[in-house]
Protein backbone atom coordinates (compact mmCIF):
# COMPACT_ATOMS: atom_id res chain seq x y z
CA UNK A 1 0.00 0.00 0.00
CA UNK A 2 3.03 1.95 1.09
CA UNK A 3 4.33 1.70 -2.25
CA UNK A 4 1.38 2.53 -4.18
CA UNK A 5 0.82 5.82 -3.11
CA UNK A 6 4.48 6.92 -3.27
CA UNK A 7 3.90 5.62 -6.64
CA UNK A 8 0.91 7.68 -7.38
CA UNK A 9 2.29 10.55 -5.68
CA UNK A 10 5.80 10.48 -7.66
CA UNK A 11 3.33 10.30 -11.17
CA UNK A 12 1.39 13.16 -9.86
CA UNK A 13 4.59 15.11 -8.85
CA UNK A 14 5.65 14.46 -12.48
CA UNK A 15 1.85 15.38 -13.98
CA UNK A 16 2.41 18.57 -11.87
CA UNK A 17 6.03 19.11 -13.79
CA UNK A 18 5.48 18.88 -16.54
CA UNK A 19 2.31 20.97 -16.68
CA UNK A 20 4.01 23.74 -14.65
CA UNK A 21 7.47 23.88 -17.25
CA UNK A 22 4.84 24.22 -19.81
CA UNK A 23 2.72 26.63 -18.73
CA UNK A 24 6.05 29.24 -18.08
CA UNK A 25 7.26 28.16 -21.17
CA UNK A 26 4.14 29.48 -23.21
CA UNK A 27 4.04 32.42 -20.69
CA UNK A 28 8.02 33.20 -21.51
CA UNK A 29 8.06 32.04 -25.25
CA UNK A 30 4.76 34.31 -26.20
CA UNK A 31 6.28 37.06 -24.36
CA UNK A 32 9.57 36.89 -26.01
CA UNK A 33 7.86 36.30 -29.26
CA UNK A 34 5.26 39.79 -28.87
CA UNK A 35 8.09 41.57 -27.71
CA UNK A 36 10.27 40.98 -30.95
CA UNK A 37 7.04 40.94 -33.08
CA UNK A 38 6.20 44.87 -31.71
CA UNK A 39 9.95 45.63 -31.24
CA UNK A 40 10.15 47.99 -34.85
CA UNK A 41 6.83 49.56 -33.88
CA UNK A 42 8.18 49.85 -30.85
CA UNK A 43 11.39 51.41 -31.84
CA UNK A 44 9.63 53.24 -34.46
CA UNK A 45 7.72 55.17 -31.39
CA UNK A 46 10.27 55.92 -29.33
CA UNK A 47 12.15 57.49 -31.94
CA UNK A 48 9.07 60.03 -32.86
CA UNK A 49 8.59 60.92 -29.16
CA UNK A 50 11.88 63.05 -29.14
CA UNK A 51 10.69 64.68 -32.33
CA UNK A 52 7.13 66.46 -31.20
CA UNK A 53 6.49 69.51 -33.13
CA UNK A 54 5.78 71.75 -30.30
CA UNK A 55 1.90 71.70 -32.07
CA UNK A 56 -0.63 69.26 -29.63
CA UNK A 57 -3.14 69.17 -32.46
CA UNK A 58 -0.84 68.09 -35.43
CA UNK A 59 0.87 65.58 -33.58
CA UNK A 60 -2.13 63.92 -32.33
CA UNK A 61 -3.11 63.95 -35.68
CA UNK A 62 0.43 62.27 -36.61
CA UNK A 63 -0.58 59.65 -33.96
CA UNK A 64 -4.22 58.85 -35.37
CA UNK A 65 -2.41 58.69 -38.85
CA UNK A 66 0.18 56.12 -37.95
CA UNK A 67 -1.78 53.49 -35.15
CA UNK A 68 -3.57 51.19 -38.10
CA UNK A 69 -0.04 50.75 -40.16
CA UNK A 70 1.77 50.12 -36.59
CA UNK A 71 -0.70 47.05 -36.10
CA UNK A 72 -0.30 45.97 -39.76
CA UNK A 73 3.87 45.69 -39.27
CA UNK A 74 3.42 44.02 -35.28
CA UNK A 75 0.89 41.36 -37.09
CA UNK A 76 3.22 41.13 -40.22
CA UNK A 77 5.61 40.73 -37.69
CA UNK A 78 4.04 38.08 -35.71
CA UNK A 79 3.63 35.65 -38.61
CA UNK A 80 7.14 35.66 -38.96
CA UNK A 81 8.44 35.18 -35.40
CA UNK A 82 5.99 32.81 -33.99
CA UNK A 83 6.83 29.98 -36.64
CA UNK A 84 10.23 30.62 -36.00
CA UNK A 85 10.09 30.34 -32.58
CA UNK A 86 7.90 27.49 -33.03
CA UNK A 87 10.80 25.35 -34.80
CA UNK A 88 13.07 26.84 -33.14
CA UNK A 89 11.71 25.35 -29.78
CA UNK A 90 10.23 22.11 -31.00
CA UNK A 91 6.26 22.59 -30.90
CA UNK A 92 4.26 20.49 -33.29
CA UNK A 93 1.41 18.20 -33.30
CA UNK A 94 2.19 14.87 -33.16
CA UNK A 95 0.58 12.68 -36.43
CA UNK A 96 -1.45 9.73 -35.76
CA UNK A 97 -1.34 9.95 -31.90
CA UNK A 98 -3.36 9.16 -28.87
CA UNK A 99 -2.58 11.53 -25.87
CA UNK A 100 -4.60 10.79 -22.76
CA UNK A 101 -5.12 14.25 -21.17
CA UNK A 102 -4.68 12.98 -17.23
CA UNK A 103 -0.91 11.41 -18.57
CA UNK A 104 0.14 15.00 -19.37
CA UNK A 105 2.79 13.43 -21.57
CA UNK A 106 5.67 15.49 -23.10
CA UNK A 107 4.29 14.99 -26.73
CA UNK A 108 1.23 16.35 -25.48
CA UNK A 109 2.95 19.10 -23.92
CA UNK A 110 4.56 20.00 -27.51
CA UNK A 111 0.80 20.15 -28.50
CA UNK A 112 -0.41 22.62 -26.29
CA UNK A 113 2.75 24.63 -26.51
CA UNK A 114 1.81 24.53 -30.74
CA UNK A 115 -1.36 25.30 -30.14
CA UNK A 116 -0.82 28.07 -27.93
CA UNK A 117 1.25 29.77 -30.01
CA UNK A 118 -1.14 29.82 -32.77
CA UNK A 119 -3.42 31.04 -31.02
CA UNK A 120 -1.55 34.23 -30.35
CA UNK A 121 -0.98 34.62 -33.70
CA UNK A 122 -4.71 33.78 -34.62
CA UNK A 123 -5.99 36.79 -32.08
CA UNK A 124 -3.26 38.91 -32.67
CA UNK A 125 -2.98 38.50 -36.20
CA UNK A 126 -5.43 36.61 -37.65
CA UNK A 127 -8.33 39.04 -37.93
CA UNK A 128 -6.29 41.15 -40.45
CA UNK A 129 -5.23 38.76 -42.64
CA UNK A 130 -7.31 35.66 -42.89
CA UNK A 131 -8.58 35.55 -46.70
CA UNK A 132 -5.39 36.56 -47.93
CA UNK A 133 -2.18 35.25 -49.19
CA UNK A 134 -0.38 36.44 -46.11
CA UNK A 135 -2.42 34.29 -43.77
CA UNK A 136 -1.32 31.38 -46.09
CA UNK A 137 1.72 32.19 -45.88
CA UNK A 138 1.77 31.69 -42.27
CA UNK A 139 0.02 28.31 -42.37
CA UNK A 140 3.08 27.14 -44.80
CA UNK A 141 5.96 28.97 -42.22
CA UNK A 142 4.08 27.16 -39.46
CA UNK A 143 4.07 23.62 -40.67
CA UNK A 144 1.26 23.50 -43.05
CA UNK A 145 2.20 22.13 -46.62
CA UNK A 146 0.60 24.83 -48.79
CA UNK A 147 0.27 25.07 -52.61
CA UNK A 148 -0.34 27.98 -54.83
CA UNK A 149 -3.42 29.74 -54.93
CA UNK A 150 -4.91 28.58 -51.44
CA UNK A 151 -7.19 30.98 -49.39
CA UNK A 152 -8.30 30.75 -46.22
CA UNK A 153 -10.96 32.56 -44.49
CA UNK A 154 -11.06 30.99 -41.23
CA UNK A 155 -9.31 31.29 -38.11
CA UNK A 156 -10.15 28.06 -36.86
CA UNK A 157 -7.47 26.28 -38.68
CA UNK A 158 -5.36 24.15 -36.61
CA UNK A 159 -2.64 21.63 -36.08
CA UNK A 160 -1.08 22.94 -39.16
CA UNK A 161 1.80 20.60 -39.99
CA UNK A 162 -0.67 17.71 -39.80
CA UNK A 163 -2.36 19.51 -42.79
CA UNK A 164 -1.80 19.53 -46.63
CA UNK A 165 -3.80 21.69 -49.21
CA UNK A 166 -3.04 21.30 -52.79
CA UNK A 167 -3.14 24.46 -55.64
CA UNK A 168 -6.18 26.41 -55.76
CA UNK A 169 -7.85 25.45 -52.57
CA UNK A 170 -10.39 27.28 -51.18
CA UNK A 171 -11.70 27.79 -47.29
CA UNK A 172 -14.71 29.67 -46.06
CA UNK A 173 -15.66 31.71 -43.54
CA UNK A 174 -15.85 29.91 -40.14
CA UNK A 175 -15.02 26.76 -41.46
CA UNK A 176 -13.75 24.47 -38.47
CA UNK A 177 -10.35 21.94 -39.74
CA UNK A 178 -7.56 20.59 -37.55
CA UNK A 179 -5.60 17.81 -37.25
CA UNK A 180 -7.04 16.53 -33.54
CA UNK A 181 -10.35 15.68 -32.12
CA UNK A 182 -10.84 14.92 -28.26
CA UNK A 183 -12.68 11.58 -27.18
CA UNK A 184 -13.18 10.36 -23.76
CA UNK A 185 -10.21 12.28 -22.67
CA UNK A 186 -7.75 11.27 -25.24
CA UNK A 187 -6.48 13.55 -27.88
CA UNK A 188 -6.58 12.04 -30.98
CA UNK A 189 -4.69 13.43 -34.65
CA UNK A 190 -4.43 12.74 -37.88
CA UNK A 191 -3.36 14.83 -41.39
CA UNK A 192 -6.13 16.08 -43.36
CA UNK A 193 -5.70 16.70 -47.19
CA UNK A 194 -7.12 18.43 -49.66
CA UNK A 195 -6.63 17.93 -53.33
CA UNK A 196 -6.51 20.46 -56.40
CA UNK A 197 -9.41 23.05 -56.27
CA UNK A 198 -11.33 21.74 -53.44
CA UNK A 199 -13.68 24.33 -51.82
CA UNK A 200 -14.96 23.65 -48.38
CA UNK A 201 -17.81 25.97 -47.73
CA UNK A 202 -19.27 28.36 -44.64
CA UNK A 203 -19.12 27.09 -41.47
CA UNK A 204 -18.25 23.55 -42.19
CA UNK A 205 -16.37 20.79 -40.14
CA UNK A 206 -13.95 18.80 -41.61
CA UNK A 207 -12.38 16.42 -38.45
CA UNK A 208 -9.45 14.68 -38.52
CA UNK A 209 -7.82 11.84 -41.16
CA UNK A 210 -10.06 13.22 -43.91
CA UNK A 211 -9.23 13.21 -47.47
CA UNK A 212 -10.80 15.01 -50.15
CA UNK A 213 -10.18 14.05 -53.55
CA UNK A 214 -9.18 16.95 -56.52
CA UNK A 215 -12.28 19.45 -57.41
CA UNK A 216 -14.89 18.62 -54.98
CA UNK A 217 -17.10 20.56 -53.40
CA UNK A 218 -17.99 20.66 -49.83
CA UNK A 219 -21.30 22.76 -49.23
CA UNK A 220 -22.24 25.17 -46.37
CA UNK A 221 -22.81 24.41 -42.81
CA UNK A 222 -21.99 20.34 -43.19
CA UNK A 223 -19.95 17.99 -41.73
CA UNK A 224 -17.14 15.79 -42.84
CA UNK A 225 -17.06 13.23 -40.16
CA UNK A 226 -13.49 11.75 -39.56
CA UNK A 227 -11.31 10.11 -41.26
CA UNK A 228 -13.67 9.57 -44.44
CA UNK A 229 -12.54 10.24 -47.99
CA UNK A 230 -14.29 12.19 -50.74
CA UNK A 231 -13.57 10.91 -54.12
CA UNK A 232 -12.93 13.57 -56.40
CA UNK A 233 -15.08 15.88 -58.80
CA UNK A 234 -18.31 15.60 -56.38
CA UNK A 235 -20.44 18.08 -54.68
CA UNK A 236 -21.03 17.12 -51.35
CA UNK A 237 -23.54 18.19 -48.33
CA UNK A 238 -24.95 17.49 -44.96
CA UNK A 239 -24.45 16.11 -41.51
CA UNK A 240 -22.66 14.00 -41.89
CA UNK A 241 -21.96 14.45 -45.94
CA UNK A 242 -23.45 12.94 -48.64
CA UNK A 243 -22.70 13.41 -52.33
CA UNK A 244 -25.49 15.43 -53.76
CA UNK A 245 -23.98 15.21 -57.41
Amino acid sequence: MTEDRAGGHGSALGRAWRVGCTMAAVVLIETLVCAMAAMPVVSFWWWLAGRTSGYPLLDVMVVSLLAVPSYVVFALALVCVSPAATWLTGARTPANAEMRIADAGWPLMRWVRYMAAAHVVRLLAGPLLRGTQLWAFYLRMNGARIGRRVFVNSLSIGDHNLLEFEDDVVIGGDVHLSGHTVEGGVVKTAAVRLGRHVTIGLGSVVDIGVVVGPDAQVGALSLVPKHTTLEGGGVYAGVPVRRIR
